[in-house]
């Protein structure tokens, strides 16, 4: 997929997510984890992409970084990558407990959006721009 692509789905669920945050997150929490999820991978890919670490073809699924073992397999080496991966990992956890789960308590949902935020900041400082 082309990065602008990814720009433009990136930018669609920080839409969502600022809905989400106006109309009251404990009301949304499913789709936080969605969004959280998808823009997190989304933002993975666009660096990916940018650095030609991988092919413009490969999709990198959210599924994968269910496991930071598994992801590792998946994604090539670049500056930060295990924190990356951590990060990943825990909107992923989050994502599963949010969009399948019972209803959560707030804090969960506001830790979503702090790791979203959070990766979001460290792909921005590596050059990545939404």
């Amino acid at each position: 997929m082309k990065i602008e692509t990814h720009i433009n789905a990136v930018r669609e669920s920080i839409d969502t997510l600022k809905d989400c945050l106006s109309k009251g997150i404990e009301n949304r929490q499913r789709t936080i984890g969605f969004h959280c999820s998808a823009a997190a991978v989304d933002l993975v890919e666009i660096y990916l992409h940018q650095q030609n670490l991988i092919d413009i073809g490969l999709y990198l699924k959210h599924n994968w970084f269910a496991s930071i073992k598994s992801a590792s397999k998946h994604i090539p080496e670049f500056p930060q990558k295990s924190e990356i991966l951590q990060i990943l990992h825990e909107i992923e956890r989050k994502r599963n407990l949010l969009c399948y789960g019972k209803p959560q308590p707030i804090q969960t949902i506001e830790e979503t959006l702090v790791l979203f935020n959070k990766l979001k900041a460290r792909l921005e400082a590596l050059g990545v721009k939404v």
